[in-house]
C-alpha cells in the first residue's frame, strides 16, 4: 500500500490524516498517510530515509516548509513563488516540490461564494504564510492586492519579487482611508490571541477572511464581526482545500472538500 506521511514540529494537532484517509476512501484509493514528529535537525535524514524506504509523498508543516524547498530536485512556480514547500513527490529518487496552500485558500473562498474577480484584497502579514497565497490570488484577476506588514520593507520585498502592477505595500498605520472587499489575515496573531494593530473602521461592511481556525471564532474573526464585518470565515476550509489539492498533486484525482469540510465540523 502506497505510504504518505506529514511532517512538523510539533505535529501531533494535525488533521491531515484524517482528511487524507477521509479523501482515499471516498476516491477508493489505496493508501497509507500518518503523520511525523521530525526533530528540528534531522528533517534531511529523514527525507533520506523516507526516499529509501519506498515512501511516495509528504505533507510538510512548520517549521520544515523553507528547509524542504532546499532539497527539492524540481520545483513548480508556485512553490517557487511562496519560498516554501508543502507537499514533497517523491519521484525516481528525485524529490518534487509544490505548494498547495494559495490553491486552498482560493478554492475555499470561491466554495463560500466570495467574488474574487475585480475586488481590492487587503492581505495582512508578509510572512510564508502569505507568500504562498499571492499567485494564485492573481491568478482570479482581483483590482488590486494590498499587504499590509508591520515592517514595511517586508512587505515592499514581495512587491519587487511578484513584479505585479495590481500589488501595493505598506504598514499597518497607513490603511485608515482605504476601502476593502475581503481582509485576509495572514498573520501569525490569532495564534497568539491577538488580532493585527489595524483599525476597527476597516472591517466595517467587509468580508474578513483568517488562516487560522479553531473551535471558536478566532481572535481576528471575533473582532472583525464585533466590529461590522459582513461575513468571518476561518481557515478549516484552506486546510481541507490544500490537502485536496496534494491528493490531486499524488493520485491524479480531486476529491470533494465539501463532505470532508463537514464531518470536520461535526467533530469540531
Amino acid at each position: 500500500m502506497d505510504q504518505y506521511l506529514v511532517f512538523g514540529n510539533p505535529i501531533k494537532q494535525s488533521r491531515s490524516p484524517i482528511i487524507h484517509q477521509l479523501f482515499a476512501n471516498q476516491t477508493q484509493q489505496q493508501l497509507n498517510y500518518q503523520s511525523k514528529y521530525v526533530e528540528l535537525n534531522e528533517f534531511s535524514a529523514t527525507i533520506a530515509r523516507c526516499i529509501k524506504t519506498g515512501v511516495k509523498g509528504a505533507n510538510v508543516t512548520v517549521p520544515f516548509k523553507e528547509e524542504a524547498m532546499a532539497l527539492c530536485n524540481q520545483l513548480t512556480e508556485r512553490a517557487q513563488l511562496a519560498g516554501a514547500v508543502n507537499t514533497l513527490s517523491f519521484v525516481n529518487g528525485e524529490i518534487w516540490g509544490d505548494n498547495t496552500d494559495g490553491q486552498g485558500l482560493v478554492q475555499d473562498l470561491l466554495n463560500n461564494n466570495v467574488e474574487l474577480k475585480n475586488s481590492r484584497i487587503l492581505l495582512l502579514g508578509a510572512g510564508g504564510a502569505a507568500k504562498g497565497v499571492i499567485l494564485p490570488l492573481l491568478a482570479q484577476l482581483p483590482a488590486a492586492i494590498v499587504i499590509a506588514n508591520r515592517t514595511i520593507a517586508k512587505a515592499e520585498s514581495l512587491i519587487t519579487k511578484f513584479n505585479n502592477e495590481k500589488l501595493s505595500s505598506c504598514g499597518f498605520t497607513d490603511l485608515n482611508d482605504e476601502k476593502f472587499d475581503l481582509i485576509i489575515n495572514a498573520t501569525s496573531a490569532s495564534l497568539s490571541g491577538n488580532i493585527p494593530p489595524i483599525s476597527n473602521e476597516l472591517v466595517a461592511n467587509t468580508l474578513c477572511y483568517d488562516m487560522v481556525y479553531g473551535k471558536e471564532l478566532t481572535p481576528f474573526l471575533k473582532w472583525a464581526k464585533e466590529h461590522g464585518a459582513i461575513k468571518v470565515i476561518d481557515g478549516l476550509g484552506m486546510l481541507v482545500g490544500q490537502a485536496a489539492e496534494s491528493f490531486r498533486v499524488w493520485r491524479n484525482v480531486l476529491p470533494e472538500i465539501t463532505p470532508v469540510l463537514n464531518i470536520l465540523r461535526k467533530e469540531g
